[in-house]
């Protein structure tokens, strides 16, 4: 299966956000917090990459992904050179970081563009009916904070949800949360107020990050089976 490049746009330095269209299929079919992978062949070598996708499925062939340039990378410096109408081999989208099913009251914590999969889950299940979902997102600069319009007008609409962004390198006008995300769980946890048996926790992000939060959330005695996370380095 190919993908066509239809747009991509700069939404932080160094990050873009891209909407392709698979070619042969009338619909792409995937479950929010899935990835699809690319692959391509650089010197010599085929090179394959994993990216979640940024968007819920719309019943089209369209999908919309959020990269960063990565320097001496192998594959995402060729994506950002890519103009529309570019081409590349892309494989059926997969992946376990989905939400349980029936959702239940949740806290999504990511770093970086690991905002990718929760923008999916929240495109595709946020609604009046929804459980309350408290989203940490953390970044150094308030620059990198992907989506942040879109965030926040889900807030207006939808009471149940939280938009918690944290920046770890703060400039004088910032008046939000500092400091990295792990700082702000106890607080993210109380916020839901629920029995902290029906309460679970979705992590994407760096692998160091990922691996802290879960060492704390087990340390305060939540399940391993509460907690479902992505890593990448």
């Amino acid at each position: 299966m190919e993908a066509k490049l239809i747009d991509s746009r700069e939404i932080a330095p160094g990050v873009r956000h891209f909407e392709f269209e698979a070619l042969g299929v009338e619909r792409l079919d995937f479950v929010p917090g899935q990835f699809t992978s690319f692959t391509e062949v650089i010197e010599g070598k085929e090179i394959t990459r994993a990216y979640s996708l940024a968007s819920a499925p719309s019943g089209t062939s369209r999908f919309e992904l959020c990269l960063n340039r990565v320097e001496h990378g192998h594959l995402s410096p060729r994506l950002f050179e890519m103009k529309p109408g570019d081409r590349i081999e892309m494989r059926q989208p997969l992946g376990l970081f989905v939400l349980r099913q029936p959702p239940r009251d949740s806290i999504f914590i990511a770093t970086g563009t690991g905002i990718a999969p929760f923008r999916s889950m929240l495109q595709a299940h946020l609604k009046e009916s929804s459980s309350a979902i408290t989203l940490l997102f953390g970044v150094r600069y308030e620059s990198h904070l992907l989506y942040r319009s879109e965030f926040e007008e889900m807030t207006w609409r939808h009471p149940q949800f939280r938009f918690w962004p944290t920046l770890t390198r703060p400039e004088a006008g910032w008046k939000g949360r500092q400091g990295r995300v792990q700082a702000h769980l106890a607080e993210a946890i109380g916020a839901i107020d629920e029995r902290r048996g029906d309460l679970d926790f979705y992590l994407c992000g760096l692998k160091e990050m990922v691996d802290d939060v879960r060492g704390v959330l087990k340390g305060q005695g939540f399940d391993r089976k509460q907690i479902f996370y992505e890593k990448y380095d």
